[in-house]
């Protein structure tokens, strides 16, 4: 059996957690298992090589950064084929470029196009554990790109998908997939499974067990995903394409506080503007969430949209350098808001589960900026102070406790 399995940050933060991690791995490897592991820089690395390049540039390159950056994982790759050794066994560390794990070229968000398997199988051959580096790829220049935060995950399912791996365990510092962020709301209870969908959506929307690109692409490839934690030895929850499970009306609630409003006022009301405000946006590599469009006055008309908090100069530097094109609209942006969302593939086949989302908010007086659905979601914006008790009270309004 092959099995692919991730660790993040946390679970190799310090020695005491690499030796953990080294002995969960060796234990299936000496079970008969070839063994390829995933593994995130340790600890808040990535966050201490961020602040070092603002200390030196608080503007730096994108490329500069993802070269720093991708050392992060070099250092916990190499530190792990050490600990392995250490404990009897034989492991060989690889990062992006000796894969090699081809990428797009948008440093800073890259995204993964192939991966050759040749190195790998050699060393699974020669009876190696082999720890490849998460987060990073190689661009068609031969520069380190990164995949974007959480990007570890999408590394593990690539790899398993490539490799035809039998398993592909992420492991975490919570124990599985829970109906809510238990640090946020208490009662959130842990799922034994949930479809990809609504584990995409989750993902996208602010859960932060999965990373949304790793779900997209074992949807696509079929991998079957186990969410586990590193910590203890409890089952964790299955992500696949179908549960044995009934649907429940509502999976969970998920928050994201990464996000910021744009407005743009006073916008011509005639056929071909949203198009110019959406490509300009596009062809900054900007991603756009929710949208809002006002019903057309006077001859104008007014755009919202939401975006990541992280990405509001860049598009804020984009529509100002086309106001002429735009018609020189009153633009202006609020990072003060957050995301709440429900998912639950039962809500195909129920109507009102909008309504009572809504009459949840009004019973906790909490003020609704912006809306927006699909089959399986209800997503709104709202004050972003407001994000803990919205939580809260949408959980218990679904019954969702544990």
């Amino acid at each position: 059996m092959l099995i692919v399995k991730k660790f993040g940050g946390t679970s190799v933060a310090d020695k005491e957690r690499i030796m953990n991690v080294a002995r969960r791995c060796i234990k299936d490897y000496q079970a008969g298992n070839d063994v390829v592991v995933v593994l995130s820089a340790m600890g808040k690395q990535t966050d201490v090589l961020i602040d070092m390049a603002k200390d030196i540039n608080p503007n730096p390159s994108k490329r500069e950064l993802d070269m720093l950056l991708t050392t992060g994982e070099q250092t916990s790759v190499a530190l792990m084929a050490m600990a392995m050794s250490m404990l009897g066994v034989p492991a060989v560390s690889l990062n992006a470029f000796q894969v090699a794990m081809h990428t797009t070229s948008v440093y800073g968000n890259a995204r993964l196009k192939r991966i050759d398997t040749e190195r790998i199988r050699n060393e699974l051959d020669l009876k190696k554990i082999v720890i490849v580096t998460g987060f990073q790829g190689v661009n068609k220049y031969d520069d380190l790109t990164t995949l974007g935060r959480g990007g570890s995950d999408t590394t593990a399912v690539a790899l398993a998908a490539a490799l035809h791996a039998d398993k592909c365990e992420i492991y975490t510092d919570v124990d599985g997939v829970y109906t809510a962020d238990p640090r946020i709301v208490k009662k959130a209870r842990k799922m034994k499974e949930i479809t990809y969908d609504e584990m995409l959506d989750l993902a996208t929307l602010g859960a932060g067990v999965l990373h949304n690109r790793s779900v997209e692409m074992a949807k696509k490839y079929n991998v079957e995903l186990v969410v586990r934690s590193s910590l203890n030895e409890s089952e964790g929850t299955v992500v696949k394409e179908e549960t044995k499970v009934e649907r429940m009306l509502v999976s969970g609630v998920a928050a994201d506080k990464n996000v910021t409003r744009i407005s743009l006022v006073g916008l011509k009301d005639k056929p071909g503007i949203a198009f110019r405000v959406f490509d300009i946006l596009a062809k900054a590599n900007i991603n756009v969430d929710m949208i809002l469009q006002s019903i057309g006055r006077s001859g104008s008309k007014d755009i919202s949209f939401t975006i990541p908090r992280d990405a509001c100069n860049d598009a804020l530097k984009a529509l100002e350098d086309n106001m002429e094109r735009l018609g020189n609209p009153e633009i202006s942006h609020n990072d003060k808001v957050a995301k709440v969302s429900i998912v639950g593939a039962g809500m195909m086949s129920n109507p009102g589960v909008a309504a009572r989302m809504f009459e949840c908010f009004y019973n906790s007086n909490i003020n609704i900026n912006m809306i927006s659905t699909s089959e399986i979601r209800v997503t709104v914006l709202i004050d972003e102070k407001e994000t803990e008790k919205a939580m809260n009270a949408v959980h218990e309004a679904f019954g969702l406790e544990d």
